[in-house]
């Protein structure tokens, strides 16, 4: 089976907002929500692809990046491993440079979205780790 090694970024604001883009229609998981990012490339590590991707995708430049989590998740056609990291220093204004819908959502509309299967564990790791750095 195919295995696909992803890196995803949870994008915060200062209101602690997450940055979200929407996948194309046409491709695996196509119409849900996503954090932005992608594959990694041959020889290219988590936070590099991270870092090219952001930049590909949203014009943004990482300056600090810390790495939150790692998850397997089985489709039926292929394996899918997402690094995902936190991403809280950029330089920038992200916006969906390849046409792809994006938003800011906070932790209540981050609920109401749909999001690919893979993508249900992270979110719930993410709003954990959001109401749990609120109480600082």
């Amino acid at each position: 089976m195919k295995q696909v090694k992803v890196a995803a970024a949870v994008i915060l604001n200062e209101q602690q907002h997450i940055f979200l883009a929407k996948r194309p229609q046409g491709v695996h998981q196509g119409g849900k929500w996503e954090l932005p990012g992608g594959k990694l490339e041959q020889d290219e590590s988590a936070l590099q692809a991270l870092k090219r991707e952001l930049f590909e995708e949203l014009g943004i430049e990482v300056n600090d990046a810390e790495s939150f989590l790692q998850i397997s998740h089985q489709y039926p056609d292929k394996s899918v491993i997402l690094n995902v990291f936190i991403v809280s220093d950029y330089s920038g204004r992200p916006w969906g440079k390849e046409g792809q819908l994006t938003m800011w959502a906070n932790s209540d509309e981050i609920q109401q979205l749909d999001f690919p299967a893979a993508n249900a564990e992270i979110v719930e790791q993410i709003l954990v780790w959001l109401s749990e750095n609120k109480k600082q």
